[in-house]
């Protein structure tokens, strides 16, 4: 049996930001599991993380960092070529979101969304995103070889649908779905392809992948809403958005730059 060479990531040096959440680990994974190399950025390890590190010993690498300090990114960055060499991938997946469970005053109406909610969100989503490019992407169009995987979202292309969450407030609840995420998403979008645009011609490609919901034991009310809504019917299963990010890691997306992948069930169909 021959080896498919347009999908080999055998030699790749991957670096997955916001490894600990239920999409790093994922995406570490899956590239591990095809023999890359994997380093995995987050803030703290997590369970998840540590498990790669027991299955993966020799491919796998955490690296504790913060992505809202270039400081921080410029430490992690001399461990990993000390280690590994020059990143190849870089997947910006680390991200905030204000979940069904925040406090009253991130999920009260947009006139009333607190300043500091959404430094907070900008400073991860959109401003750590900014610095990673800078730090590891400067290295690659150096090396002259990289491919940046931006996760953008549904809600930096569409608006969030209010009307999903008109079950809470027919129980008596304040919820609207926060302003932040969807701005610092829709920033992610022309980001990438100013940075496509910018390092063209030093072999640096940098895509954006747009993500709809993924199934996390949500209550049932709200997947009623959400799946009634999605065109298929359901959420992503979190292993769903792997197959994406390996085609824009290697050769078979060679010729493909400043492009926004949506994989999404239908939502932005509609």
């Amino acid at each position: 049996m021959t080896t498919d060479i347009l999908f080999d990531v055998t030699n790749e040096i991957v670096l997955v930001t916001g490894v600990s959440g239920q999409l790093g680990g994922e995406y570490a994974k899956a590239f591990l599991e095809r023999g890359a190399c994997v380093v995995g950025l987050d803030i703290q390890q997590s369970t998840g993380s540590d498990e790669l590190a027991s299955q993966y010993d020799a491919n796998y690498m955490f690296c504790e960092a913060d992505v809202t300090s270039k400081d921080s990114l410029q430490q992690a960055l001399q461990k990993i070529i000390n280690n590994f060499g020059t990143p190849t991938v870089l997947i910006n997946n680390a991200a905030l979101d204000s979940p069904p469970s925040a406090p009253l005053e991130e999920t009260g109406p947009f006139e009333d969304y607190p300043e500091a909610s959404w430094d907070k969100v900008i400073d991860v989503n959109l401003k750590g995103v900014y610095l990673c490019c800078q730090v590891f992407g400067a290295v690659m169009a150096s090396a002259k070889k990289g491919s940046i995987i931006n996760i953008a979202s549904i809600y930096g292309v569409v608006s969030p649908d209010q009307s999903l969450y008109e079950y809470r407030r027919k129980r008596g609840e304040v919820f609207y779905k926060p302003v932040a995420y969807s701005a610092s998403k829709s920033g992610i979008l022309n980001l990438t392809r100013y940075l496509a645009v910018y390092w063209a011609k030093k072999d640096v490609r940098v895509n954006s992948l747009t993500i709809a919901g993924v199934f996390n034991n949500q209550e049932q009310a709200f997947l009623d809403v959400y799946c009634g809504r999605m065109p298929v019917g359901r959420m992503a299963s979190a292993d769903e958005y792997n197959g994406s990010v390996l085609f824009m890691a290697s050769e078979a997306s060679r010729y493909m730059t400043g492009t926004n992948l949506t994989i999404d069930g239908g939502w932005t169909a509609i």
